[in-house]
């Protein structure tokens, strides 16, 4: 079984919005229903968990009730502190009626442009269908190529060094991971070593999951800032007067 768990707790202070930006209204509806919907009609997604703050679950279920015909969700999920604590509360509950060896699919309510192609791509690398040298592996993750000259510099003033780019990827969401490894991985850094945890992938990589990398997809952006959301407005109003 392949599991959606989509993180909705986040507050989105950078936007400087009235409302966590994942419910602002773009093309008269929420930015989180995008994603919803996307998830709900992949046949690569077998259940949907949802981590929000309680105030939110009436406005989302209006989302759910509309776009997901497969009845695919399963619940909602109290965030934590961190992204990684609301993502540990998630396989908590994932746990509940999964197996350790389904997948885990982690996606940002805040990313609205998730393929159904990407979806097929990472659920694809991770079990193989008829793939063997899918088993080799407990994860995986879409990334995209550096595109500037990348420096280092540690104390923020002057360069130390130049890095080499063909080395360097950006990691985006969705990323997947076997549940029952990644558990473990994120249970091994409680009670504190979890608040560290900048990406959803770095649990794995502490613990020695062995993960793979897919090419992601330049539109699959996460919307964070004001010209973030602009641009997938300026894209939603086009794609209707497309239409």
């Amino acid at each position: 079984m392949n599991i959606a768990l989509i993180l909705s707790g986040g507050r989105g202070l950078r936007l400087g919005a009235d409302i966590p930006k994942q419910y602002i209204e773009a093309g008269g509806r929420t930015i989180i229903s995008y994603c919803i919907e996307t998830i709900a009609e992949s046949s690569y997604i077998d259940a949907v968990q949802i981590v929000a703050d309680d105030m939110w679950h009436d406005r989302i279920r209006k989302d759910i009730d509309y776009y997901d015909d497969s009845h695919k969700f399963r619940g909602f999920t109290e965030p934590g502190q961190t992204r990684q604590l609301s993502i540990f509360n998630g396989l908590e509950s994932i746990r509940k009626y999964a197996d350790d060896s389904d997948v885990v699919f982690i996606h940002d309510a805040a990313r609205p442009c998730l393929s159904g192609e990407l979806i097929e791509s990472c659920v694809s690398r991770l079990t193989g269908g008829n793939n063997n040298e899918a088993a080799e592996y407990d994860g995986v993750l879409p990334v995209l190529p550096m595109k500037d000259t990348i420096y280092m510099s540690n104390d923020g003033m002057h360069v130390d060094s130049l890095l080499d780019r063909s080395t360097l990827f950006a990691g985006q969401a969705p990323e997947l991971f076997r549940l029952g490894r990644y558990y473990e991985a994120n249970k091994a850094l409680l009670p504190d070593r979890i608040y560290s945890i900048n990406g959803s992938t770095e649990p794995a990589v502490i613990a020695g999951m062995n993960i793979a990398v897919i090419p992601g997809d330049e539109n699959n952006y996460k919307i964070t800032t004001n010209a973030d959301l602009e641009r997938f407005i300026t894209a939603i109003n086009a794609g209707k007067n497309g239409d």
